[in-house]
């Protein structure tokens, strides 16, 4: 009798999602297998990057002998057996919640919204990844644990304030990764690191128990190695909260991913320097956009004259500062474990302006909603790169500019996924960034799936073997 081999560790790390589930579901390979593979990666692997800031073995081995249970009765979630992250600003009952900051150790008591559907549906949590102090950053430089390094080239960022998870994700130390994005903070790091990335319509997933950075902005992003992954994330996740406030119960009508391709209006900015893109990354999207002529036909320049791209970010900016004085009043305070000195400055910043100015800040608001209206009624899809730049050295200057291209869906609540679209000419990826209108995630994912297909530019996982 033939026996099928093993699937090869390095095999179930290069796997999506989609295929392992497919996997799991034939007996090819067994949760507690599937976890052993992902403990050895990060044992090995890990102390390079610097993705995770908490693993807990032994609750990874419960949870994959209780899903192998499962399996054998034939009573599963839809993610059974998948083995997760979970960025450091999500509550894990019984484990701290330290948002990157040095002075929260103490265990939490209930689960966040997503770790409890997360539970429910049968995945196992590998850990907490690392991220920003506060999540007030994009490049996962935190002072008291560390930088995450690129996956792609050590000494290099790997994005943030998700940039742990986002490593994880492309390293193989994770098969996907929940994570929170208030201005970028899951697409800049996609595109750094060469994964996936969805910022949902705002109040799509609940964030309920999660550290708030700004809650009007804030949003649960999810992290994978496919465009069809993050679909299924989203279905598990996604759903009415009467325990968050900006939960919505579908207001906006969550649109079914029935597009064509080819008959999509298509909007494209009409000068990509103008708006502080960098050459080589506008070389790279126009090389991607000549490879999408059928999925991406019907092409038209919209007008964003009127629209500055970082007014939008600083405005975002300071209402997360204002914000996060309240948030992490306690941690400010504490002398024993203090917060950095920028971490400190930059809420300074914040605490230093008026109600007036905060109102000002607050209108952008508005004004992005109204743009997304007046936008959407044009087009279907708003295509543009992900990032001004590429991922740079963790020792040089950090850009001002990197949630400049990601700020305006966060502003406006609406949808956005990168997906990487080529490399630079230092061999470093970044990523194509589809916004759609609210309610559009569906169509913009499964429009993601078809363009990813056509591009065939995704590295080949996991970057480190």
């Amino acid at each position: 009798m033939n026996q099928t081999p093993p699937i090869a560790d390095v095999e179930l790390r290069r796997a999506s999602l989609c295929q392992l589930l497919h996997w799991l579901a034939v007996g090819r390979v067994q949760p507690q297998a599937l976890a052993d593979a992902y403990l050895g990666a990060i044992e090995r692997i890990d102390p390079q990057l610097n993705s995770y800031v908490d693993v807990r073995a032994g609750l990874l081995h419960d949870q994959a002998q209780m899903a192998d249970r499962r399996r054998r009765d034939g009573v599963i979630g839809r993610l059974d057996g998948i083995p997760l992250a979970l960025k450091d600003n999500f509550d894990v009952a019984g484990w701290p919640t330290r948002a990157g900051l040095p002075g929260r150790d103490a265990p939490v008591q209930d689960d966040a919204h997503v770790t409890a559907r997360l539970r429910a549906a049968g995945a196992l949590l590998i850990g907490k990844t690392n991220m920003d102090e506060g999540a007030l950053g994009a490049a996962t430089d935190n002072p008291h644990f560390g930088a995450t390094h690129n996956p792609h080239r050590h000494g290099y960022t790997a994005g943030g304030s998700s940039g742990g998870a986002a490593a994880a994700v492309a390293a193989g130390l994770a098969v996907a990764a929940v994570a929170s994005d208030s201005l970028g903070s899951v697409r800049i790091p996609a595109s750094y690191s060469g994964v996936y990335a969805l910022k949902p319509t705002h109040g799509e997933i609940s964030a309920r128990g999660m550290v708030t950075a700004a809650r009007r902005l804030d949003a649960v992003g999810l992290l994978a190695r496919s465009a069809d992954d993050l679909t299924v994330l989203l279905q598990v996740l996604a759903g009415y909260d009467a325990d968050d406030a900006r939960s919505r119960r579908r207001r906006v009508a969550f649109a079914l991913p029935d597009w064509e391709p080819g008959h999509l209006r298509v909007g494209l900015l009409p000068n990509l320097a103008a708006v502080g893109v960098e050459p080589e990354v506008i070389e790279v999207f126009e090389a991607a956009m000549a490879k999408l002529p059928h999925a991406l036909s019907d092409r038209r320049t919209v007008d964003f004259a009127d629209w500055d791209f970082g007014r939008t970010r600083r405005a975002g900016l300071l209402l997360m500062e204002a914000e996060m004085l309240g948030t992490f009043a306690s941690d400010l305070a504490n002398a024993a474990k203090p917060v950095s000195a920028r971490f400190r400055s930059m809420l300074d910043f914040a605490a230093r302006k008026s109600a007036a100015d905060y109102a000002i800040a607050d209108r952008v608001l508005d004004a992005a909603t109204l743009k997304m209206r007046r936008l959407f009624a044009q087009v279907d899809v708003l295509v543009l790169p992900t990032t001004p730049q590429g991922a740079f050295p963790l020792d040089g200057p950090v850009p001002d500019s990197q949630a400049d291209l990601t700020s305006f869906a966060s502003l406006a609540g609406c949808p956005a996924v990168s997906l990487p679209m080529g490399h630079l000419p230092n061999g470093l990826p970044v990523g194509l960034q589809l916004v759609g209108a609210r309610g559009s995630d569906l169509r913009l994912l499964e429009l993601a799936s078809v363009c990813a297909a056509t591009l065939d530019t995704a590295p080949m996982y996991p970057v480190i073997a």
